[in-house]
């Protein structure tokens, strides 16, 4: 990387004059950005992100590759945790980026014209590459400690989707309601699994209703671990009820030669209920 003291204390000399141009000429409307926003808080800490970057870019100058770049990285790092950029269109901000490169390079190019008698040609030349590579660097690790910010977002989100999926509700004493709606893979069924144990246990549920009429397609596996959860809550001392099995997952369990005979079952949710508190009252 081209070293040039000066040039580091020229641009650190304009770094808040870089940082106001960029600011007073951003051109947005879209309100979902931060670059949009009126939001007093908001543009403060908008401006002083940006001033502070280009105080830790000006270091590529004097720094090593190996300094400045844990630098650079810790300053992404922060950005993307910002819930103002996270909400932000992602071309948007590396349409900003670009934008202040573009001011730097004018910058670089000013200097190099001021000292046009000791720096030359190839020099110029190298101070260009140096910046244009640096901010390259800087974009990448931007997108992708964006990538993996976002990623976390929405695995926490999958996960939480996927628990309240699987509620178990209490309808009255000690007596619990399973409802699972939708496709059921085995990923889902390991949790409903762990859920329903967990939940069983904590509410002091002794007798679950399972319905699985909201529940189109179950395969061999995920039917495995169904079987599994209903031994696994009677070895914690719950009773289970299935209801609401549609033909269609009757046609297929009997395809695949599941057996439902230890399995007490009822054709919906209602009719069980029904049954329980009939057979409760006498």
């Amino acid at each position: 990387m081209a070293k040039n003291k000066k040039l580091y204390e020229y641009l650190s000399q304009h770094a808040e004059t870089i940082s106001s141009t960029w600011y007073e000429t951003i051109e947005e409307t879209d309100p979902n950005s931060i670059y949009a926003s009126t939001d007093p808080a908001v543009i403060h800490n908008l401006k002083s992100q940006n001033l502070a970057f280009n105080y830790k870019i000006n270091r590529i100058f004097i720094d090593d590759e190996d300094v400045y770049l844990p630098i650079l990285k810790e300053w992404a790092f922060e950005v993307t945790q910002d819930q103002e950029h996270l909400k932000t269109p992602i071309h948007y901000i590396i349409r900003e980026f670009v934008r202040v490169r573009d001011l730097y390079v004018s910058y670089v190019k000013e200097f190099v014209h001021i000292n046009q008698d000791t720096v030359k040609g190839e020099e110029a030349e190298d101070l260009y590459h140096a910046l244009i590579k640096a901010f390259d660097l800087v974009i990448h690790i931007f997108i992708e400690e964006m990538y993996k910010n976002t990623s976390l977002q929405l695995q926490a989100q999958k996960d939480m989707i996927t628990e309240l999926s699987a509620p178990v509700i209490v309808l009255f004493h000690s007596v619990g309601l399973l409802p699972l709606i939708g496709d059921i893979d085995t990923v889902r069924a390991k949790l409903i699994m762990e859920n329903t144990l967990h939940q069983c246990a904590e509410k002091k549920v002794t007798q679950l209703y399972i319905d699985l009429s909201g529940v189109a397609v179950i395969d061999t596996m995920v039917a495995h671990q169904l079987f599994s959860l209903i031994e696994a809550l009677r070895l914690i001392g719950v009773s289970s009820t299935l209801s609401g099995i549609r033909p269609e997952i009757a046609q297929t369990a009997v395809q695949l030669g599941l057996s439902f005979e230890d399995i007490s079952l009822r054709s919906t949710l209602a009719s069980a209920i029904a049954s329980d508190l009939k057979l409760k009252k006498v």
